[in-house]
């Protein structure tokens, strides 16, 4: 199996030509039947995408697909990454829950289903010194990954809890400021940033190298400090074409989560070198290590937190009212599950398990 990797980050903007370009690449339109060449993942390059940079660099999704190539994209955060997915750009995306959530409410439930958990953990608030408590942000500037992306939801949520007024057009009584993470980091570096709330590793990149502190690990924020950071998300017409297809990339979505329980001295050396390839640059390995220390890799997408997520997104304003019936497909997930003799995952009442 030929693996294409595509390893410029994507953002929300210039996405068309992709987009036009992705719709043919894929062979196959019809059902299992007809012959797939190949299946378009995308990811982000980030420790809370482990799961994803370990299944394509150790081949373990190579192993799974047999004869159906793999493309691979790497995006910057969530809604560029699910704007590809519902324009047919891509198949699959390791992808944060709540754009996920949104491109279900906004289709009406057409466009995509969670098919899998990635990881849990790994997102906090870090600011600057002399922002010590929630009431030292007022008049701040923090940044996030993307508008709408689910940092930035849990950020305007926290802040609308604690009391502060926000504007998704910029000002409030605390500016959120989306902004690219690289650039975040060198604009706190500089002073011009108060704080960013953020996921694995840019949080302990501006910890370790920019002086920053963390006011909020977002795991405070959740029972037992469990909630999801990244689930497999599918484009729904893909997974009714392609089932088997979508079975064999699941069954090497479960082998790079058992390889990362099972290698942890090796986990570290691989994502680096993984992240790369991706960027062009390596982790420092003090980052690489506090950041894996505040992830947990898992298959079971925690979707009992999701109602409690939509919630968040209305009253962050970055997102339609909506049900999310319907949004969860486990089935297949479970089966193999139950095949490696290991415990089910639940949808929470909101799809199939």
């Amino acid at each position: 199996m030929k693996i294409t990797r595509r390893s410029t980050a994507l953002t929300a903007l210039g996405l068309g030509a992709m987009m036009l370009a992705g719709c043919a690449s894929a062979s196959a339109t019809g059902g299992d039947g007809e012959a797939l060449e190949q299946v378009r993942l995308g990811y982000f390059a980030n420790v809370t995408h482990a799961p994803a940079l370990v299944g394509v660099s150790e081949g373990l999704f190579e192993e799974a697909l047999g004869d159906i190539d793999l493309e691979t994209t790497v995006f910057n955060a969530g809604p560029a990454a699910v704007e590809a997915l519902s324009a047919g750009a891509i198949d699959v995306a390791y992808i944060g829950p709540n754009p996920s959530i949104n491109t279900f409410i906004q289709s009406g439930g057409e466009s995509a289903r969670v098919i899998a958990g990635a990881t849990s953990g790994g997102a906090a608030l870090v600011v600057r010194d002399g922002i010590d408590t929630p009431a030292d942000l007022e008049g701040a500037n923090i940044a996030t990954p993307q508008l709408g992306n689910t940092q930035d939801v849990a950020l305007r949520n926290w802040l609308s809890e604690e009391g502060f007024e926000t504007s998704i057009s910029g000002g409030g009584d605390v500016t959120v400021t989306p902004t690219e993470n690289a650039q975040t980091l060198a604009l706190f570096q500089k002073g011009e940033l108060d704080g960013a709330w953020l996921p694995e590793p840019w949080v302990s990149r501006l910890v370790l190298e920019a002086g920053a502190h963390v006011l909020v690990d977002e795991a405070e924020l959740w029972p037992n400090g469990e909630f999801p950071t990244t689930v497999v998300l599918v484009r729904a017409e893909f997974a009714e074409q392609h089932p088997d297809a979508v079975e064999d990339l699941l069954d090497g979505h479960i082998a790079a989560i058992t390889w990362l329980d099972e290698h942890t001295d090796e986990a570290p050396t691989v994502i680096n070198d993984a992240l790369e390839e991706a960027t062009g640059k390596r982790l420092d390995d003090a980052v690489l290590a506090r950041a894996l220390e505040n992830v947990t890799f898992t298959v079971d997408p925690h979707a009992e937190t999701f109602q409690a997520l939509v919630e968040h997104g209305l009253a962050a304003g970055t997102q339609k009212d909506g049900s999310i019936d319907g949004l969860f497909d486990l089935r297949t997930l479970n089966a193999l599950l139950e095949a490696d003799g290991a415990d089910p995952v639940s949808a929470g009442g909101l799809g199939e398990d």
